[in-house]
């Protein structure tokens, strides 16, 4: 058809073109119309016929564009017709329980967390500590890691290079390449100490008994097996005594008081920092490598040359904080904080990138403790704010705060709290969790995603704000365990309660470096924002054959486990403990364990 109208249109053409030939002038064609009636009609009916053939020729051409090579316009699309899905049946559920497990993601966690108790462990696994039976460089996602299935402990702290665990009974467990590269499982190395709590430093652990002594271990086991023994003596037989089987150094504070103890001990890379229970602080080195020479031991003067006769590792007071009632120590790499009891701040040591918090010269080592002018961020806003916590790790400071408001318009608001997280330091990978990317922050700035938040209690009808319960922080990332509300006393047994009536834990967020998957998202980007990320089995919810899977668009966070009494054991029947999950954040590691 477009072949037969296009050879109309060029017939049409033709014959307008030979008229117009023949009627070359405009005297011709009015002579021409003036002839006698039947010549009129001719020429009208001649007119009017290649009029006629114009017009088609016009509108069929205006009609079918690709006449002339043009494309033709898209008319409306077929739809397919859509393909009906129907959701299968969901299995019915068998009991009260396992409909809970339906419908709670976060039920589901907290019944795993008290059922399996253990360790989740991801990040680098270049030193064979995340995953030691594996030769995966990363692993991206938490991972259990077997030898701890069924064990809670009393601490655990974690480097690229070696891991260090402190069982229910206060022995030290030793695992990762730093320690040993032929063995593989965690091994006890210090035992019958009873300790407490650990903290590690660059090749050094730092162990603190349940009454008070410290002592320094070597991380290497060819360390422990050659270095100086101490003599241990019999408590029932005192001519009896014998040689340890791990070399350790104590470190002993000088002039402690009566029933003076220390309770508390952090460590950087290479300084230590111990708390006693009169609210005194003392440092000490920590290292075997590299004595401390940035101030970070809050000494004035204090170097390898000046240091006094005696061991090199000895505690010195730091008696610029002797006038104060220290309730909290934190240590990054080459800084200290100190909190006492009145909600000051006092930083010393390596300020680079101003994780001192205050305006000292960038790049300068500040070896005596000054308190942090924090009244300064609060100025204008009639809010008067008190520091109730501090941490510290790499190049980063932190501190949550609770301002309370002196008046304001509205009498109601007067008297209430605001509680607000900040962060200074190092924020190129994302440390700062302030949403920038900022290599250096010398004043402390607010990461709004932790601050001034609010939740309703029903128990008391009020609006609380919701503080911070946790700060872990590695070399460049962090983590935070809000202090919500929770909910860990709904029946376990299938034969009471609602079928609604679930357990929920505190929300759990990280942020800063991901290098070597730290984060736990699965992912490699950094992130300088605060995130969630999924639950620790993988899944959100109860294995698929509850019938409901996370897939598509359900997503579900994970919550931590706060601290509570239970009995241990799938069948709820094992032993009573008090238990609760915490979270270790490395230097390139994370962990998240069953705490005794």
């Amino acid at each position: 058809m477009a072949s037969s109208l296009r050879s109309r249109a060029a017939a049409a053409f033709r014959r307008s073109s030979s008229l117009r030939t023949t009627t070359a002038s405009p005297s011709q064609w009015i002579r021409h119309s003036s002839s006698s009636g039947p010549t009129r009609r001719s020429s009208a009916r001649t007119f009017g016929l290649l009029t006629t053939v114009f017009v088609a020729g016009a509108g069929a051409l205006w009609a079918h564009p690709y006449l002339i090579g043009q494309p033709e316009p898209a008319g409306p699309k077929h739809l397919e017709q859509a393909e009906i899905v129907y959701e299968k049946p969901r299995k019915k559920a068998a009991s009260k329980e396992e409909s809970r497990d339906i419908v709670s993601s976060p039920h589901v966690q907290v019944k795993r967390s008290w059922e399996h108790p253990g360790v989740y462990a991801w990040g680098s696994n270049t030193g064979k500590v995340v995953a030691p039976d594996s030769n995966e460089t990363v692993i991206k996602t938490p991972r259990r890691i077997p030898y701890f299935d069924g064990q809670i402990l009393r601490d655990l702290k974690l480097d690229r290079d070696f891991g260090v665990a402190v069982t229910e009974k206060g022995d030290l467990l030793q695992w990762g390449t730093g320690f040993s590269k032929d063995i593989v499982a965690p091994t006890p190395t210090l035992t019958g100490k009873d300790i407490a709590k650990v903290a590690i430093s660059q090749d050094r652990i730092i162990a603190l008994s349940s009454h008070g002594s410290v002592y320094s271990i070597p991380v290497a086991k060819s360390d422990q097996v050659t270095g100086e023994k101490q003599v241990s003596k019999s408590s029932w037989l005192p001519f009896w005594s014998s040689e340890t089987a791990t070399s350790y150094r104590p470190l002993n504070p000088p002039n402690l008081g009566w029933r003076e103890k220390v309770v508390d001990i952090k460590s950087g890379l290479h300084h230590c920092l111990l708390l006693t229970s009169k609210g005194r602080v003392f440092s000490a080195a920590s290292s075997s490598e590299e004595f401390p020479s940035k101030g970070q031991l809050g000494v004035p003067g204090l170097t390898w040359q000046t240091r006094p006769p005696g061991p090199y590792d000895q505690p010195h007071e730091v008696k610029s904080l002797g006038g104060f009632n220290i309730k909290s120590i934190a240590a990054g790499a080459f800084h200290s904080l100190a909190l006492d009891d009145k909600g000051m701040v006092f930083s010393f040591g390596d300020n680079t990138t101003g994780q001192l918090g205050r305006e000292t010269p960038v790049g300068a080592a500040v070896d005596t403790p000054s308190a942090l002018p924090i009244n300064k961020l609060y100025s204008g806003t009639n809010l008067l704010p008190k520091v109730t916590g501090i941490a510290a790790g790499g190049q980063n400071s932190y501190f949550t705060v609770d301002a309370t408001k002196t008046q304001s318009q509205t009498p109601s608001e007067a008297g209430r709290t605001v509680a607000d997280t900040w962060a200074c330091g190092a924020g190129i990978h994302g440390g700062l969790g302030t949403g920038k990317w900022t290599h250096i922050s010398t004043t402390p700035t607010k990461i709004k995603s932790l601050s001034s938040l609010y939740e309703f209690d029903e128990t008391t009808n009020h609006v609380t704000p919701i503080r911070l319960a946790q700060l872990a922080v590695g070399s460049t990332h962090a983590c935070a365990i809000l202090d919500n509300l929770t909910r860990l006393t709904a029946p376990r047994s299938s034969g009471s309660g609602s079928e609604t009536d679930t357990n929920f834990g505190a929300d759990v967020l990280w942020w800063g470096g991901n290098e070597h998957y730290q984060l736990g998202t699965g992912k490699r980007n950094n992130a300088n924002v605060p995130v969630y990320i999924g639950p620790l089995d993988g899944g959100g919810h109860a294995d698929a054959q509850l019938g409901r899977p996370t897939t598509g668009e359900e997503q579900h966070r994970f919550q931590i486990t706060p601290r509570t009494k239970v009995r241990l054991g799938p069948d709820g029947k094992g032993k009573s403990a008090s238990v609760e999950q915490k979270v270790e954040c490395g230097r390139f590691v994370t962990a998240v364990y069953s705490a005794a």
